[in-house]
């Protein structure tokens, strides 16, 4: 029989967390049914089955962030790769079939369904645990919730967000599930966005200020959050959240940008970041950042070796004044086919803490919101907040600041994490020649949820 991707079946791979070194180490243990999730150690295997799949390369391992900067590849990314599924997203003709399509989708809601588990299995959780447990599986919804949106669906910021279809929102777990009711079919996206601020709002109000690394806290919901009321061009709102984040003193920015990135804990500056380690990303003969963006051949002794596929476009340099680090921060090479290029030093070690939200990034938008919504959240102004950020890469302050100094200063200090795309799609700007709503830079829902859910209707 067939069954929907969004609605996975409950056969969990049980996981445990590392004590030692409180890093979200995580080991294969037994399958298990829901009826045998008894413990709130059982409930807690079956969070940090999430954070796993959150690694994956279906998700920020790689395609959160690389699909995005395909789509907006212009002066950013060149794919010099074989794989057509990647190709199709650089060109702009993907199809239903595509494989990318599908694995996004599928892990997605793969995390959603493990998240709604352990959201009705939270009567079991031990007290002193259940409310931080409850805030990082509605934080991992809604997170991933936002991800899919801005992939799968039509932007906010076109206008018609009560009336564009968003995503299926599926909030119980599968054995809790009524088929009678029918499968079900995409909410709008304004509906989509209210779940999504539903969530993170929970998440904020059940987080700890600090939860270890590589587990969610209350600021990596208000730095996600301020993505998700950036996105709806919610400037009062995106600017209060992200003030939260940097008042908080919990994140400082690195010394120097080249330490924010390839570190085997969170840098100082990551609000929230994934861990990759052999099990989640094993190297050339797979997928993620690090395997598609460091170079194959011409490598310094002792660099991680990549396949290559994913090159910095020849006009990103454009971006950057002389004496800007942030320019240089790159490694030369060849691809697995031989093609000569160059990388970003972002992604160049295997099994490194990968940042999902920065400091940095925070800086920039409260700065934004600010300009463009006349405020003045956290007392600080605009041109001071990119100042900050310009001044730990080298780059000349800025005597004056424009909207577009923003858009440029976020495509300098975040190329390469997927910012590009949504920043965009939000100003209504082009996305690599094409309109910012085009149907060729919306992912098509995959062919194989079409074929066993006649309620969901496909992109243009």
């Amino acid at each position: 029989m067939k069954k929907l991707l969004y609605i996975p079946t409950i056969v969990f791979v049980f996981l445990l967390a590392s004590s030692c070194n409180k890093k979200l180490e995580v080991l294969p243990q037994n399958n298990a049914t829901p009826d045998q999730i008894k413990t709130s150690a059982d409930v807690q295997a079956l969070l940090f089955g999430a954070y796993e799949q959150l690694q994956s390369y279906s998700a920020f391992g790689e395609q959160f962030m690389l699909i995005p900067d395909l789509l907006a590849s212009k002066d950013q990314v060149d794919w010099v790769g074989t794989y057509a599924s990647y190709k199709q997203v650089k060109n702009k003709k993907i199809v239903a079939s595509n494989s990318i399509a599908s694995s996004m989708w599928g892990n997605g809601y793969k995390v959603i369904g493990i998240c709604n588990t352990v959201l009705d299995k939270l009567s079991v959780v031990d007290s002193a645990d259940k409310a931080t447990v409850e805030g990082e599986a509605l934080f991992m919804r809604g997170t991933i919730y936002f991800e899919l949106l801005g992939i799968y669906a039509r932007p906010f910021s076109d206008g018609n967000a009560a009336t564009n279809p968003g995503l299926p929102i599926v909030l119980v777990p599968t054995y809790k599930y009524d088929s009678t009711k029918g499968k079900p079919a995409r909410a709008t996206v304004a509906a989509t966005y209210t779940q999504i601020i539903s969530d993170l709002q929970g998440a904020i109000a059940k987080l700890p200020s600090s939860n270890g690394s590589f587990r969610a806290d209350v600021y990596s919901a208000k730095a996600i959050l301020s993505r998700v009321y950036l996105s709806m061009l919610d400037y009062a709102n995106a600017a209060t959240q992200a003030n939260d984040v940097i008042v908080s003193k919990n994140f400082t920015l690195t010394d120097t940008y080249d330490k924010a990135f390839n570190n085997s804990v969170n840098s100082t500056e990551d609000i929230f970041a994934i861990q990759q380690t052999s099990q989640s990303n094993v190297g050339t003969s797979n997928q993620g950042l690090s395997t598609f963006y460091a170079p194959n051949q011409g490598l310094p002794v002792g660099q991680t070796v990549g396949r290559g596929d994913a090159q910095i476009d020849a006009g990103y340099i454009v971006y950057f004044e002389a004496g800007d680090r942030r320019a240089s921060f790159v490694t030369v090479g060849k691809s697995i086919a031989g093609a000569d290029g160059t990388y970003p030093n972002k992604w160049q070690q295997f099994y490194k803490a990968m940042p999902v939200v920065r400091l940095a990034e925070m800086y920039l938008t409260r700065g934004e919101a600010n300009l463009l919504s006349g405020g003045s959240v956290g007392g600080v102004d605009p041109l001071d907040d990119i100042n900050t950020v310009r001044a730990r890469s080298g780059a000349s302050l800025l005597a004056t600041v424009t909207g577009q100094d923003f858009v440029d200063e976020r495509f300098r200090e975040l190329g390469f994490e997927g910012d590009r795309f949504w920043t965009l799609k939000r100003l209504k700007l082009n996305v690599d020649g094409f309109g910012y709503d085009d149907n060729k830079v919306i992912m098509p829902l995959p062919q194989s949820e079409l074929d066993v859910n006649a309620n969901l209707k496909q992109n243009q």
